[in-house]
């Protein structure tokens, strides 16, 4: 094990990435020297798998002013002992991007869940099912998987199904109706990548020792103690009153879910977890986290966003980071 930490923070710095991703990689292996340690890094990381799906509001973009803002991950997060948990985990950006020992993801859009689980049980009849749907695409075809009632499909039907969509529907927008049926229109996108064939068998590896559910995010106080890492990335309070036209499940996320998702953030910190939260730039949620004391901080990046209803409401926009460490 290299324990210098000045030669781990110079080595991390040539590799642009966080000195604890090194302890993550070291944790793994007790062959790596420091002469080899940054050849053998590039090799991992070229093995890494990335979001299998397009998530609106997904993290992937942001990893970096993450980094270099210092704000993840935790100096103080053993990857080795603790685990990470990720309760609205979506796309999986920053569980894909740490890779931790041990993970414990959730999340309430049930089909995406289905999805994460069929990867890690049945990769093989995933991807044969996905090469079905891209040899037949087409926005007919599209509409008429639309409409299949998720209901009377096996999970590995229904995982096809979601990705599918999510790959040739218009931005890779996961919207849903008050019945909670994906409504998103068909994109008639050249040669949409929909069975990405290598990445689904690195998240099938990825998956092996991590653990997901279909529950809400609260459970976590029931798993997670001290030393663990949480990060929070919830539906985003809505910068105006017509801001909120994404919903990713039928049940709502206002003001009332926000107050008690800040309540589950102080309990989590009393319990001496390390807590990073993204919300959406707003009076009400600077508020929210404002004055709860001297460990709990915000800090302000920016994010790209495409998706919006004018035209003025694309590109850089400021977001909120809350953190505890």
């Amino acid at each position: 094990m290299i324990a210098n930490k000045e030669i781990l923070k110079e080595i991390a710095l040539s590799l642009n990435v966080h000195p604890i991703h090194l302890k993550v990689f070291l944790a793994s292996s007790e062959k790596i020297t420091l002469e080899n340690l940054k050849s053998e890094f590039k090799k991992q990381s070229e093995k890494n798998p990335k979001p299998f799906v397009k998530w609106v509001g997904g993290k992937r973009q942001l990893i970096q002013q993450f980094r270099e803002d210092d704000l993840y991950p935790p100096e103080g997060f053993d990857s080795k002992f603790a685990t990470y948990f990720e309760p609205f985990v979506g796309g999986g950006a920053m569980f894909f991007d740490l890779l931790p020992k041990k993970a414990y993801l959730s999340d309430m859009n049930e089909e995406l869940v289905t999805t994460y689980n069929i990867i890690k049980s049945d990769v093989d009849g995933l991807i044969r099912k996905l090469k079905l749907h891209k040899k037949n695409d087409s926005k007919e075809y599209f509409l008429k998987v639309r409409a299949l009632d998720v209901k009377k499909l096996s999970e590995v039907n229904i995982a096809a199904r979601f990705i599918y969509l999510n790959r040739t529907c218009f931005n890779g927008l996961y919207r849903v109706n008050g019945s909670g049926k994906f409504n998103v229109p068909y994109a008639a996108n050249k040669n949409p990548l929909i069975c990405d064939e290598e990445n689904l068998r690195k998240v099938h590896v990825a998956m092996k020792h991590t653990t997901i559910k279909h529950q809400d995010y609260s459970k976590v106080l029931e798993k997670a103690k001290k030393g663990d890492f949480v990060y929070f990335d919830p539906p985003y309070y809505p910068v105006s009153k017509t801001a909120s036209f994404t919903s990713y499940t039928k049940y709502g996320f206002l003001k009332k879910e926000q107050e008690k998702l800040r309540d589950v953030f102080v309990a989590l910190s009393r319990k001496g977890c390390f807590v990073m939260l993204s919300n959406s730039d707003t009076p009400f949620i600077n508020e929210l986290y404002s004055n709860l004391g001297k460990k709990i901080r915000i800090e302000k990046v920016f994010a790209g966003r495409a998706i919006n209803s004018k035209g003025s409401g694309r590109g850089k926009v400021k977001e909120v980071v809350v953190i505890n460490y």
